[in-house]
């Protein structure tokens, strides 16, 4: 039997247990379904199917004889084409990493190897992971579910799309300033973005290294959990999640300014379910928090500009201009601003841990406006700019404070909840998010 594509991980996961779902014809079924989809080629940047058969076939074993690694053993998967595969480039989405062919796994891949997922193959993303937009002209830009003619999302805009579009049963993105919870968001799925260094970044092409983290896009929110628990996180238990008497804060400094409706419909919405389903619901705000979004500029664009100086300085012809002008605004930060910015930012880290420490999550919309338009962002430099910085906005919060997220489908489409809770906090938000997805449904 297979796996239709509207199952979940977990069930896939439950089925191949109980004997239903063979690992091997579901890979095969899978990678059959990504060569012939439209537009899989702009999904997926390079399959894997000698390693997904062998894994398939692995898993298949272990499920004969009672040995499964857990409860995703056998469940394909795609990877962000910043994951090293050993044997298989990976390239970032920049074509100055062409043929670029690690020789191991990076960590994360190791460790979800370990855990039974096998993996389909790489997706495509935003060039070196700097856009929120998900939009690349030099490699290839990947739908977006609920409108083929807007932006996917990004950074992780295959990763999204291998999941909304049945290609993959999971995905594992990566997150610097939201690049997991937007492509989730504006493809009506679940994206967590977990503390910075609880997952490893060994063997992650870098952006920022203060802020990338890695996370799964997912279609429920067990689902979420599963694959945090493969990836090297701890296992979370959502059994009897509620939302009775729980406390949760809506930020309005800078996240709730210049809404747009359908996000704006969906956050209204979900705080309704929210609220009636037992939970209180305070508005709260946090003025320092505009600094720390003026001096975002600077933190990431220094970190990128010193991590790809070589590429932008000599290689700029094999780039996307809005990404090299972007990490070039790095190349004058000076050393003392940089080193002042990240002593603000420590300073407004302790203030908004104080003011949210009542509460169990703090909440906003994903992303403030809906999926933009393609041709626009490809020909108007003062659309993609504000697009890029819009989008980007209210995930960024998560990175600056050094929180974990999770966004999860409001019902609206691209409409995504966002969930901050503190560092850490990735067992409390998914069960939160659990009892939200449930009152949603």
């Amino acid at each position: 039997m297979n796996a239709s594509q509207d199952m979940s991980a977990a069930e896939i996961g439950r089925e191949i247990e109980l004997g239903q779902i063979d690992p091997v014809d579901l890979t095969e079924t899978t990678l059959s379904k990504i060569e012939a989809h439209e537009a899989g080629d702009r999904i997926y940047a390079r399959l894997t199917p000698d390693r997904a058969i062998a894994e398939a076939e692995a898993a298949r074993d272990r499920a004969h004889t009672g040995r499964r690694l857990g409860p995703l053993d056998g469940v394909p998967v795609s990877w962000k084409d910043l994951f090293d595969t050993a044997g298989t480039a990976t390239e970032a989405g920049s074509r100055v990493l062409a043929g670029r062919i690690p020789e191991s796994d990076a960590e994360v891949v190791r460790r979800g190897t370990a855990a039974g997922l096998v993996c389909l193959g790489k997706t495509h993303m935003t060039e070196l992971a700097f856009s929120g937009l998900g939009l690349n002209p030099m490699t290839a830009t990947p739908p977006c579910v609920n409108d083929p003619h807007a932006a996917p999302g990004g950074s992780s805009s295959g990763a999204a799309a291998s999941v909304a579009f049945g290609l993959a049963a999971a995905a594992v993105g990566s997150d610097t300033g939201g690049s997991v919870r937007v492509p989730a968001a504006w493809n009506d799925l679940v994206g967590l973005k977990t503390t910075h260094g609880l997952l490893s970044n060994d063997g992650v092409v870098p952006l920022c290294r203060s802020f990338d983290t890695v996370g799964p896009l997912t279609q429920t929110v067990e689902d979420a959990a599963l694959m945090f628990a493969a990836l090297g996180g701890p296992t979370v238990d959502l059994a009897h999640a509620t939302l009775s008497g729980t406390r949760f804060a809506v930020i309005e400094t800078v996240a709730m300014d210049d809404v747009e409706d359908a996000p704006q419909k969906g956050f209204d919405q979900a705080l309704d379910a929210i609220r009636a389903a037992g939970a209180t619901i305070d508005r709260i705000a946090l003025p320092s928090l505009n600094d720390a979004f003026d001096l975002a500029g600077p933190l990431y664009t220094a970190e990128a500009y010193a991590q790809w100086q070589d590429a932008v300085e000599t290689k700029a012809h094999l780039m996307f201009a809005q990404i090299v002008e972007r990490i070039m605004g790095g190349k004058s930060v000076t050393a003392a601003a940089y080193l002042q910015a990240w002593a603000r930012i420590r300073e407004i880290r302790a203030e908004w841990s104080t003011l949210t420490a009542p509460y169990d999550a703090v909440l906003c919309p994903t992303c403030a406006i809906a999926p933009p338009n393609i041709e626009r962002l490809t020909t108007e430099d003062a659309y993609f700019k504000r697009a890029n910085l819009m989008t980007l906005r209210n995930t960024r919060i998560g990175n600056l404070m050094g929180l974990s997220g999770l966004t999860i489908p409001t019902g609206i489409p691209s409409a995504g909840l966002l969930l901050n809770g503190p560092p850490g906090g990735e067992g409390r938000l998914l069960r939160l998010g659990a009892a939200i997805e449930a009152a949603l449904t």
